[in-house]
């Protein structure tokens, strides 16, 4: 995970000619309730559903004029709505959020629920990906850092504010994104607004508490390494997206740790830290959404705009494109009780008509757990493929997504003898969505994936998430009627279509760790990503 990952190359794939991400996709229809256009493709002008609607928090939406609009949508996609398609008139209740942008180009979004507390962050379109080699880990040390003090408070004098006011105050970095967020009362949400506006703005960065934060973050280090999970998708990245900036780790090589120093980190904060690629958002008991807005405009209005605006994750990307390397990269420790692995093929970004169908492949694949009371009984396919195999432990689909690509696959736990019959197992589930699939399986998977989205709306937390991320991701909160239109939209026939883009006869790229002496080559597993019909 840390360090030089060594890969052994395949063929180079790309799913055809690089292209800027498809905005039809997130074409601004509604304040609130915006339905965007999935389409068929780049290019085109936008549908008529992009007109201008009556604000929502002042019309009622009827369960047709939502069909109709959900229809405009997904029309012209590969998957259209089925003939007689009924909005369930309980999406219809889901408070809308408001988004408004300050007078700096940063962005301001509220979604008011029922509960006493309030999820109050700033999401930045910035991570580990944008940094420039040389001071990889600077993202995930700011968010240690920024805490240390600021020219107003210092760090003593921070830690007892936030626990006078009974606050959770916490941050984290993921690879395109930077988040820094509290968890509050609702009548201590601007004290916790002006606290972040603090840190971000006047954060003191001195050079000595840099040094001593070094030691901090080693050790950190290790506490990750000692996680195979961790370890396995660090090195999945690092081999299937190599001589990339995805390929980088979110901490850092130690010897950039080691060697950082304050100026790298106020120049990533110059050239990340902008109010355009900044949302500010507040979920749960939050005051109405004018009221936050102004508190807003009050502690971050002045910040200054930047100079060049063009910048963002999209362009950046665009200029450091992540091609995908059909590899594979082995760490072989014979002292672990367990091997470890994950194979993934590449797919699409965040925004790319065909997520939805991969979100439900994902609820088909599902998961295996031999230790789980019901697993042998469960009709996901993992289960189907690895229930009777004896040394399989536990299996997971996963679908992570960036802005222009992303990785599909499956990370699995097993007993190190005959490991090639547990990748069997699970590459002849993979590849057998792209041949056969069954209405019921597809189905269940839909109706599992709606449950785990509403599970997610008691929590504010989950929903400032929600909110931050398709913000920076979509420009706009996607509406939970649409989400769910856009789950239904998927069929068998547009899965097995997507299983054959993304998963049939394509390169993969595998990591594995632990005792792997019996985990098959990577030639042997590319033949698997087909199958011979006679």
């Amino acid at each position: 995970m840390r360090g030089l990952v060594l890969a052994r190359n395949g063929l180079r794939q790309t799913l055809g000619e690089r292209r800027p991400v498809n905005r039809e996709l997130l074409w601004p229809v509604h304040r609130g309730y915006a339905v965007a256009a999935g389409g068929g493709g780049a290019g085109g002008s936008p549908p008529a559903a992009a007109m201008p609607l009556p604000d929502p928090l002042q019309t009622s939406f009827q369960p047709s004029g939502v069909k109709r609009l959900v229809k405009q949508v997904l029309g012209e996609s590969a998957s259209p709505l089925p003939p007689g398609y009924r909005v369930d008139p309980r999406l219809l209740t889901q408070t809308p959020t408001q988004v408004s942008m300050l007078s700096n180009g940063m962005r301001v979004a509220t979604e008011r629920m029922d509960t006493p507390t309030v999820t109050v962050g700033l999401w930045l379109d910035a991570g580990t990906r944008f940094e420039p080699a040389a001071v990889n880990g600077a993202a995930h040390f700011l968010e240690h850092i920024i805490f240390k003090g600021t020219q107003r408070r210092t760090q003593r004098q921070l830690e007892m504010e936030v626990e006078d006011m009974g606050a959770q105050l916490n941050a984290y970095t993921s690879r395109e994104q930077t988040v820094y967020f509290a968890r509050c009362l609702g009548d201590t949400l601007p004290q916790s607004v002006e606290l972040l506006a603090d840190i971000i703005q006047n954060s003191r960065l001195d050079a000595g508490a840099v040094e001593r934060e070094k030691d901090v973050i080693l050790r950190e280090m290790e506490d990750i390494e000692s996680q195979p999970e961790e370890v396995v998708f660090d090195y999945l990245h690092g081999t299937a997206f190599q001589g990339t900036p995805l390929a980088r780790t979110i901490l850092g090589p130690v010897e950039n740790i080691q060697a950082m120093r304050r100026e790298a980190l106020l120049a990533y904060i110059q050239r990340h830290y902008r109010p355009h690629r900044m949302v500010l958002v507040a979920a749960g008991g939050c005051p109405e959404h004018e009221r936050f807005a102004e508190l807003a405009e009050k502690y971050f209005g002045q910040m200054p705009r930047a100079e060049d605006e063009s910048i963002s994750s999209e362009t950046l990307a665009a200029a450091e494109p992540a091609y995908f390397t059909g590899s594979d990269v082995r760490i072989r420790n014979d002292d672990m009780p367990l091997a470890h692995f994950a194979l993934a093929f590449e797919t699409c970004g965040w925004a790319h008509p065909d997520a939805p169908a991969l979100m439900v492949m994902q609820a088909i694949m599902g998961a295996y757990d031999r230790n789980a009371a019901l697993s042998r009984f469960s009709s996901s396919r993992l289960c189907k493929g690895l229930h009777s195999v004896p040394n399989a432990v536990s299996a997971q689909a996963f679908n992570t997504s960036y802005v222009d690509t992303g990785l599909f696959g499956v990370y699995a736990v097993a007993h190190p003898p005959d490991l090639d019959d547990v990748v069997y197992g699970i590459q002849m589930q993979l590849t057998g969505m792209a041949y056969k699939l069954d209405e019921s399986e597809v189905e269940r998977a839909k109706r599992h994936l709606k449950t785990s989205l509403l599970l997610q709306l008691s929590d504010s937390n989950a929903v400032a998430e929600d909110i931050g991320r398709q913000l920076l991701t979509y420009n706009r909160r996607m509406p939970l009627a649409e989400t769910f239109a856009r789950i239904d939209a998927v069929t068998v026939e547009s899965i097995i279509h997507i299983a054959n883009k993304y998963l049939c006869d394509r390169e993969l790229a595998v990591a594995s760790l632990g005792p792997i002496a019996s985990l098959p080559d990577l030639l042997w597993m590319r033949r698997r990503t087909y199958w011979l019909r006679y």
